[in-house]
């Protein structure tokens, strides 16, 4: 194995896990800060029991996401050193700003929501959640932003030998990255939402806190239906700015080989890459593909032979991820609608009850074939068009990047062990008794 590789599974695995924090840590802030803003609107108590329950799943989250997005930036200064010495002035601008501007005031006010129940007002304390979900929401946008850079980089200048920022209004302005932002936190938001709809349906089904779930039940149902059809039109979106920015990428979604005009999308395609075909294409829809990518049906689609084998990525896990997440996609906005018919009355699909606690990883998996597509499709580039990865990495021994591999790997099984067990306990375990979070002492009033 050599250093290039070894380095990029090691990113693969530091970024992967680390994924598996982030869009609940995104959704499940907002979601609880809607708990506690309908709590301080109505003063029903279990609305504060709810922000307290699904406050502390959050918390337990945050830290773990916390730790493993350290590691996860310490990367480009140990094993893409290349990288960053290229395009750090660009790159790391972007970074230092999310750390100075988002993730102090998330980590601050945190704490003090944490700590200040009964200490502030109830107007005041449900603030400081709400600076929190924006706060983790900002982080990921400055994220993001970098991210799509990387995509399709803008506001540069080569000069000296390396890329140095020339107008940073267009790096956070770049189309590619507010449409990967918009569709990553729509996924995270997803996510969250099937997350509180399955803990819910798990408690219902055995009839555990009814009033209590019911109404966190409304609520998720509502937000998940909101952006599970969201999210089915700014892939469209997203996936037209790939096919502005990233052809090689679209040609590898959807294992086109040959270029055509009045591209037609299969329903079912086995890529054989080897041979640089198709072993199966079933179910053609004419001039879909290039109706989807530019808006007409006639429209000219690149296929993969444009480009010689070295510039394109790999395409039978591009073109699967991409598959898998699409498909997934089209399964959540089918299952948000039953939700949301039966949010009322949980009960109304008894078998809706039974299975949604099983959804909960399939957002996960979703979130992951995305980042598979975006990361994996954008190969052999680690910046489109700018630098090569193997241009990148560090000059160091693949010995050094295997060892560090496979303390990550421990690391990581160890932390995602700690983290799952946590939620599944105190999400198994439900909420505080009402006695205890009583409102029979007024809280200060700051």
């Amino acid at each position: 194995m050599d250093v290039v590789l070894a380095s990029r599974l090691q990113f693969a695995v530091a970024s992967l896990f680390h994924f598996l924090f982030v869009p609940l840590t995104l959704g499940l802030s907002i979601l609880t800060a809607i708990f506690e803003t309908l709590y301080v609107k109505t003063g029903d108590e279990d609305y504060k029991r709810a922000a307290k329950f699904w406050g502390k799943l959050f918390l337990i989250n945050f830290a773990l996401g916390v730790v493993t997005g350290i590691t996860l930036e310490f990367q480009f200064g140990t094993n893409w050193s290349r990288y960053s010495m290229y395009v750090g002035d660009i790159f790391g601008s972007l970074l230092a700003i999310e750390a100075t501007l988002a993730f102090f005031l998330e980590s601050t006010f945190i704490a003090v929501w944490h700590f200040g129940w009964n200490r502030l007002s109830p107007k005041l304390h449900a603030l400081c959640i709400w600076l929190v979900a924006i706060a983790s929401n900002i982080s990921a946008l400055w994220i993001l932003l970098a991210n799509g850079w990387m995509q399709n980089p803008v506001g540069y200048t080569i000069r000296n030998g390396r890329a140095e920022l020339a107008s940073f209004i267009d790096v956070i302005t770049n189309p590619f990255g507010w449409m990967e932002f918009i569709h990553t936190v729509s996924g995270a938001y997803i996510l969250a939402g099937f997350f509180v709809l399955g803990v819910s349906a798990w408690h219902l089904a055995r009839k555990n806190e009814v009033a209590f779930f019911k109404k966190c039940f409304r609520v998720a149902a509502t937000w998940t239906l909101i952006f599970a059809l969201f999210e089915v039109f700014n892939g469209h979106l997203h996936g037209s700015e790939v096919a502005k920015a990233q052809p090689t990428k679209l040609a590898a979604m959807e294992s086109l080989w040959e270029t055509k005009q009045g591209a037609p999308m299969y329903l079912f395609i086995i890529p054989d890459e080897k041979n640089e075909r198709n072993k199966v294409e079933l179910f053609p829809i004419p001039g879909m593909l290039s109706l989807l990518a530019y808006h007409s049906p006639n429209a000219t689609v690149k296929g993969l032979k444009e480009w010689p084998r070295e510039e394109r990525p790999p395409v039978t896990l591009t073109f699967w991820s991409f598959r898998l997440m699409v498909g997934l996609g089209f399964l959540f906005a089918a299952l948000s609608v039953l939700v949301f018919l039966s949010r009322d009355n949980p009960g109304r699909f008894p078998w809706l009850l039974r299975i949604l606690p099983w959804v909960i990883p399939l957002p996960y998996l979703a979130c992951e074939f995305g980042w598979m597509v975006a990361e994996v499709g954008r190969q052999p580039w680690i910046v489109y068009g700018l630098m090569k990865t193997y241009e990148a990495v560090s000059p160091i021994s693949p010995l050094q990047v295997g060892i560090s591999l496979l303390a990550f790997i421990l690391f990581y099984t160890l932390l995602g062990l700690v983290d799952f067990y946590l939620l599944f306990k105190f999400a198994r375990k439900g909420p505080e008794p009402r006695t205890k979070v009583s409102l029979t002492a007024k809280p200060a009033t700051i």
